[in-house]
């Protein structure tokens, strides 16, 4: 995802300053060009041999090295870079930043920045929460960097409180964020659904399907990361809630017809990716059905139809995007669904497939509209999200 990007990250001198070394790695997996400056202070707790070993570059500690391959590094840095982290960040480093002070190379290679700039500080819970402290990341955000708020624990220094580094791929998702993708959907709201509903039979039991939710949590993910403001309306799931998205978690088809009946209107794009139950019993017991030798059989009524209710009551200019999960006549039953829900666009994929379907990491979908049909190969979740977003896109230019 960051192939052909350059990533700065910015060491000062704090004891998180070791997690780095996992950043650096995860970056260098998605093919970036990991470009690591160090504060003098940085190399007492890890040491740029580490950081040059992982990125196989040049690790800068001096404004005047120039035994890397970059001329004036710290002018090269700060106007070539696509995305600068700083983390962990000490008091120290956030007043000098805040006050425009450039007295060694990390510094040095801010100011003359023009990319997205992030500073992650990470310190004992008192020096975060000094009134100095907090003045400085007011300053900084004032200016236009974005300060990641610290986690809260148990701190190296003994106490309990605000000051640690955020988790290494919470740091990573701050720089996909800022520069992997192309911001097409800034300024639009998606809305989107995923993962399974469960409908109860009693107490203990309850009806649900396979879904897993990653096809859905991938789309949520991908539109933020293309720009959107993404509402995420969640069944249960095992997945972690992706950042910067507002997840609104349900439980039964109820829940989520509510949850997104209520806000349908508030959104330029709505994907229905969820798989949510046609049927639930028709009456819930108070206390756990006691089983006994004879057969048992549940009476069920239908859900209310979600994708059926946003397509009679699409507004103007919004976008309707329906999945369709079928074990045969594939494309047949997802047009007839396209034209039933009144939809702009149905994915359809075969739970036959091999890589497609429940709680792969892969998928193979078609996306078909009343004009057009395309085919997709076999692709990652979060590729096939990007490619339906992107068509989505377009038809809501249209």
């Amino acid at each position: 995802m960051l192939q052909g990007k350059r990533i700065v990250l910015g060491i000062s001198g704090g004891i998180a300053a070791y997690k780095m070394a996992n950043v650096a790695s995860m970056l260098v997996k998605l093919h970036a060009d990991v470009r690591v400056v160090m504060t003098k202070n940085a190399t007492r707790f890890i040491t740029p041999e580490t950081f040059e070993t992982l990125t196989a570059n040049h690790v800068y500690t001096d404004v005047f090295d120039e035994s890397g391959d970059l001329h004036v590094p710290h002018v090269n840095l700060g106007t070539t870079a696509d995305c600068i982290l700083i983390a962990p960040a000490t008091a120290d480093v956030l007043g000098k930043i805040a006050h425009g002070i450039a007295d060694d190379m990390l510094t040095t290679t801010v100011l003359p920045a023009t990319c997205p700039v992030l500073i992650s500080p990470s310190m004992n819970v008192n020096m975060y929460e000094n009134k100095i402290v907090q003045n400085n990341m007011q300053i900084l955000r004032d200016y236009g960097y974005e300060v990641i708020e610290a986690d809260s624990g148990f701190l190296a220094c003994r106490t309990e409180g605000r000051g640690k580094l955020p988790k290494e791929e919470d740091l990573v998702e701050y720089i996909l964020r800022a520069c992997a993708t192309e911001k097409t959907l800034a300024g639009k709201k998606v809305l989107v659904t995923a993962g399974a509903t469960q409908e109860a039979i009693d107490p203990v039991r309850y009806i649900t399907n396979h879904s897993t939710g990653k096809m859905g949590y991938a789309v949520a993910r991908m539109a933020m990361l293309m720009g959107a403001d993404v509402t995420l309306v969640s069944g249960r799931t095992a997945l972690k809630k992706p950042l910067f998205v507002d997840v609104v978690d349900v439980v039964s088809a109820k829940d989520m017809y509510d949850a997104v009946t209520a806000r349908a209107n508030d959104f330029d794009i709505i994907v229905k990716a969820a798989a949510v139950a046609d049927y639930r019993p028709k009456s819930v017991a108070d206390e756990k059905i006691k089983k006994s030798d004879a057969d048992a059989s549940i009476a069920l009524s239908r859900t209310d139809d979600i994708l059926g209710y946003l397509g009679a009551h699409k507004k103007a200019g919004q976008v309707l995007c329906g999945f369709s999960m079928e074990t045969e006549n594939l494309i047949e039953n997802s047009r007839a669904k396209l034209e039933k829900k009144n939809a702009d666009m149905i994915v359809a994929n075969s739970i036959k497939e091999i890589g497609a379907g429940f709680g792969t990491d892969t998928n193979i979908v078609t996306m078909i509209t009343k004009d057009s049909m395309t085919e997709l190969p076999i692709l990652s979740k979060e590729e096939v999200a990007v490619k339906l977003l992107t068509a989505l896109s377009e038809l809501n230019r249209a």
